[in-house]
Formats: structure tokens, C-alpha cells, sequence
């Protein structure tokens, strides 16, 4: 695991302004658990790490906070949300209401080419050995199939939802057995994309996502943390 010492030196070329080198560069610590949920972010000790003042780092946490990342406590300070199972269900919940009702209606309106585009990402995520780059690769695939919906607020509300979702995709990807049947999954939906068939891929999205989350509820529970 990268620690955050070098994901602030990558970071630094890549972004106009220090807030948002700082706000991304913590995103994705915590998204790749770098900055694991429950631990405390002192904002002196992040100054320091960035080599900034503290006015960027408390920006940055406000619009982490705002993104369901970190949460204030009174006489705490900042802390990395945590990921409980009940709020894993109620995010796939979510998705389900949302992301079956926009392929059913994206699936009549897609093109080839956006098609073709979802395939190379599928064989993309075949190859790829780095577990932190599959959940971006995984949101590439799905928000590649609801392209047909872009500027509706569905699509919106589908791609608000990913911003929760990337450090449970790489704790399903990472520490569940489920990377081989997940491409199936997503294969198949695929498969029912290009055949237009917006039933099917509903369905087939439904069961995916229904799996995924039960699957990572039950590896969060309290009973599998202690072994019991």
C-alpha cells in the first residue's frame, strides 16, 4: 500500500491549485485505505506531510465531508469514515433503484461504439494486477453503459453514487474471491446490452449488485472482524 507521503508527491504536478492537489490526494488515500475508516486526520500533521498551511487542508476536509468521506466529532477532530455493513446495503440499495432503472432505458440507445468502448474496459480490468486502479476501471464500465443518459439527472444521480462506492469495490475486488465472478457478471451484462435487451440487463445488473453488497456487509460484520 502506497503511503500518503508518496501519493502527495505523485499528486503535486497533476492539479491547478493546492486545495485540490490536497482534496484529491486524500481521496484516494482513503479510498485505497491508506487512511483507514476510524483514524483520526490531524490537519497540523497534514500541513506538514503537504508542505502547506492549514486553510487548504480544512477545505479539503469540508468538501470530504461533504462526499460522505470524513466526519467532524466535537473534541476529536477530523475522522475517516468508517464503513458500516448497514450503510454498504442501504449505498447497493441505492444503486439498484437507480442503476437498473437507467439501463433498462440506456441499453435502447446505445451505440456500438459505446459498446465496444465498455468491452476494452472489461479486458482492461482482465489485465490489470493493481487492485487500486480497478475501482475506477469498474466505474468506467458502468458509467460507460449509461452513456446514452448523460445530462438527465438520472445520470447524475447514478454518478453521484460512485463517489461513496470506490472503497467498497476495491474491498470486494481485494479481499473476496469475487474478481472472476464479477467479470462474468459483468460479461453477461454486456452480452444483454448489445443484444438491447433492457429486462435482461436489469436483471443481471440486479443480481450483481445485490451479490456484491451482501458479500461485503458480511465480510465487514462484526462477528468477521473479531473471528467469531
Amino acid at each position: 500500500m502506497r503511503t500518503l507521503e508518496t501519493l502527495v508527491e505523485q499528486a503535486r504536478p497533476r492539479y491547478r491549485t493546492i486545495t485540490e492537489m490536497v482534496t484529491a490526494t486524500l481521496r484516494q488515500a482513503i479510498i485505497e485505505g491508506t487512511l483507514a475508516g476510524g483514524e483520526t486526520i490531524r490537519q497540523d500533521h497534514l500541513a506538514s506531510t503537504f508542505g502547506v498551511s492549514r486553510m487548504p487542508i480544512r477545505e479539503a476536509l469540508r468538501q470530504l465531508e461533504a462526499e460522505g468521506l470524513v466526519e467532524f466529532f466535537p473534541h476529536r477532530g477530523t475522522v475517516v469514515a468508517a464503513i458500516e455493513p448497514g450503510e454498504i446495503l442501504e449505498i447497493f440499495e441505492i444503486r439498484v433503484l437507480l442503476e437498473c432503472h437507467a439501463i433498462s432505458k440506456a441499453v435502447s440507445r446505445i451505440d456500438d461504439a459505446t459498446l465496444d468502448r465498455a468491452e476494452e474496459i472489461l479486458d482492461e480490468i482482465d489485465k490489470e494486477p493493481d487492485v487500486a486502479k480497478l475501482g475506477e476501471l469498474n466505474r468506467r464500465f458502468h458509467l460507460t453503459l449509461y452513456a446514452p443518459l448523460q445530462g438527465t439527472r438520472l445520470h447524475t444521480m447514478v454518478e453521484a453514487q460512485y463517489r461513496h462506492l470506490d472503497r467498497m469495490v476495491r474491498l470486494v475486488l481485494s479481499q473476496l474471491d469475487y474478481a472472476e465472478t464479477s467479470q462474468a457478471e459483468h460479461r453477461a451484462l454486456l452480452q444483454h446490452s448489445r443484444d438491447r435487451n433492457g429486462e435482461r440487463a436489469a436483471d443481471t445488473l440486479r443480481s450483481h449488485l445485490t451479490v456484491s453488497s451482501n458479500r461485503l456487509a458480511d465480510l465487514l460484520s462484526p462477528a468477521k472482524k473479531t473471528g467469531l
